[in-house]
């Protein structure tokens, strides 16, 4: 084969690293732009924050710094706030919180001479009542910590979070313990998963805990590690310590049972017969519990319907999670990129609404001119390529950030414009919408659309709602038309929310109700709304 050259004309797209970077931009949410900002600003020394931003920051508030000093001498302020703030926290933390058996000296723990009997053990049990008799307390010692939490501020308790290992390590600084059973309940409660349930058996504790090899000494730690189960199970919030749901549910009913006992109630008997009802409930199949099946449950338990029924209500008021309330729940807001307001200015992009852009979630950035003008100085000195490259990156970076919310603007008008009705009579009003709707009156691809309504968020006066949520698919009508599936999703919540407890409404009868107004919806198109909607089924929403 003779070699040859031949001449060919192709075209082909190649994505710059400054498209690159508006595309990643584009589809980053504000907390993780933020993120990318700080991540940017550490690593460019000719990037910076506008002077009017840094002044607005809290911490510089609280230092008044001179106008007319370098960014460098704020940041030098801040971070000598910052450190006074972390050191002055340090100092308030309580000494009770900060209990840990000290497991590093050369001392160590003698389980098998710590061993009791188990009579010591069932006394060791109650030693918390006994305790506060002692020291002259009438109040049980599962009290302290819920008195503790309520003589706290509201604002220190919102502020600094508690948590479940924290409530139960204060209860137990006031039970009197041997060591051996002090270090057992300390690892239990350490052991707990956020929920307060214990994941694993006492025996795998006692093998990750001790040398399994010897006997004597496992069987002595496996018999404190109970002992301190007995013990953890005796603290506030009742039920913490389970090993399962069905545990955790019966501590709680004998809890419940223990304080019939001392306080009475108005009918004791009928108390009394729906507390050991639910105690034979909860020991059955908590799948019939779950499905309500009643006539199942009255044949395992040999109750009655009434008292079933009974213990069911009792059941329902129980806490299935005991480590709830000092779950360490994420406790960012939600800041809305776009703001609409109703407005009755003239000239506005979109009449009667008035979108426009959160100033909170704007980074103001621009080019350190000192660094720059240094750099146009020493022009072909060593190093300079590369400086120019920062320099350019950094352009680069303040115009993508520009071009982003701008972007973000420009779609959301988009949106309010043809979503009009949603913003004046509710979600019930919305109107069925596809991405290519905007990406064909904005000239932009649907790709794009879908970046910019991914986690950014826009707060209406019908409440805070992410930017997808404006899309969805219609269905057909009598009419011709088209319903949004948001309409009636939001239709379907309404039937629910007024339906007869008693006689809850099932799919097929939701089908009927849309189809007498017009909506053809079909049963397993009703069950997925309600499913989307996390609503149970009609069984399950069936009253007692």
């Amino acid at each position: 084969m003779m070699p040859s050259l031949s001449l060919r004309v192709s075209q082909n797209l190649t994505l710059t690293p400054q498209l690159q970077q508006s595309i990643r931009l584009l589809q980053l949410s504000t907390q993780e732009l933020s993120q990318e900002v700080e991540q940017m600003l550490d690593e460019n020394p000719f990037l910076e924050r506008d002077a009017e931003e840094a002044a607005a920051e809290p911490d510089a508030a609280a230092a008044p710094a001179d106008a007319t000093g370098t960014s460098a001498d704020g940041g030098d302020d801040r971070a000598e706030n910052t450190s006074e703030k972390i050191a002055a926290s340090a100092d308030t933390v309580s000494a009770e919180a900060d209990f840990e058996p000290d497991f590093s000296s050369g001392e160590t723990l003698d389980f098998a001479a710590g061993k009791e009997t188990g009579a010591d053990a069932e006394a060791a049990a109650g030693d918390s009542a006994s305790d506060w008799e002692e020291w002259g307390g009438d109040v049980p010692a599962r009290a302290s910590a819920a008195d503790d939490e309520d003589e706290t501020p509201a604002s220190d308790r919102s502020s600094v979070h508690i948590s479940l290992q924290d409530v139960l390590h204060r209860q137990a600084l006031s039970l009197r313990l041997c060591p051996e059973d002090r270090a057992a309940l300390y690892f239990l409660i350490e052991s707990l998963n956020d929920d307060g349930y214990l994941e694993e058996t006492l025996a795998e504790l006692a093998q990750s805990f001790g040398d399994a090899s010897d006997p004597d000494a496992y069987d002595a730690l496996l018999h404190h590690l109970t002992v301190a189960l007995r013990l953890l199970q005796s603290l506030e919030p009742v039920g913490v310590g389970a090993r399962t749901l069905a545990e955790c549910l019966a501590l709680q009913i004998k809890a419940r049972q223990r304080l019939l006992d001392e306080e009475g109630s108005a009918h004791p008997e009928a108390d009394a017969l729906a507390l050991e009802t639910a105690l034979l409930v909860c020991q059955e199949s908590l799948d019939l519990l779950a499905r309500r099946d009643v006539r199942k449950l009255m044949q395992l338990t040999g109750c009655n319907e009434a008292a079933v029924r009974s213990a069911l209500a009792v059941i329902a008021k129980l806490e299935p999670r005991p480590g709830r309330p000092y779950a360490d729940v994420d406790r960012n807001a939600i800041i809305p990129d776009i703001i609409v307001r109703p407005s009755s200015e003239r000239g506005l992009p979109v009449p009667g609404f008035s979108v426009q852009l959160n100033a909170e979630v704007m980074p103001r950035l621009r080019v350190q001119e000192v660094y720059a003008n240094a750099l146009r100085s020493h022009k072909g000195s060593e190093g300079h390529g590369a400086l120019q490259q920062r320099l350019q990156e950094a352009r680069w970076f303040i115009k993508n950030i520009q071009q982003r919310f701008d972007t973000i603007l420009r779609v959301s008008q988009a949106i309010v414009e043809r979503q009009r009705n949603f913003f004046v009579h509710g979600e019930l009003a919305m109107r069925p919408m596809v991405l290519r709707e905007i990406a064909d009156e904005l000239g932009l691809h649907e790709s794009t659309i879908s970046r910019v309504t991914t986690a950014k968020y826009m707060a209406t006066p019908q409440g805070t709602v992410e930017l997808k949520y404006f899309f969805g698919s219609g269905l057909g009508t009598e009419t011709g038309g088209s319903a949004s599936s948001t309409a009636v999703k939001a239709l379907i919540k309404q039937l629910l929310d007024e339906e007869n407890p008693k006689k809850p409404l099932s799919d097929a009868k939701i089908a009927d109700l849309l189809q007498e107004q017009g909506i053809e919806c079909a049963r397993r198109t009703v069950a997925k709304y309600r499913e989307a909607l996390r609503i149970p089924a009609a069984s399950l929403r069936k009253t007692l």
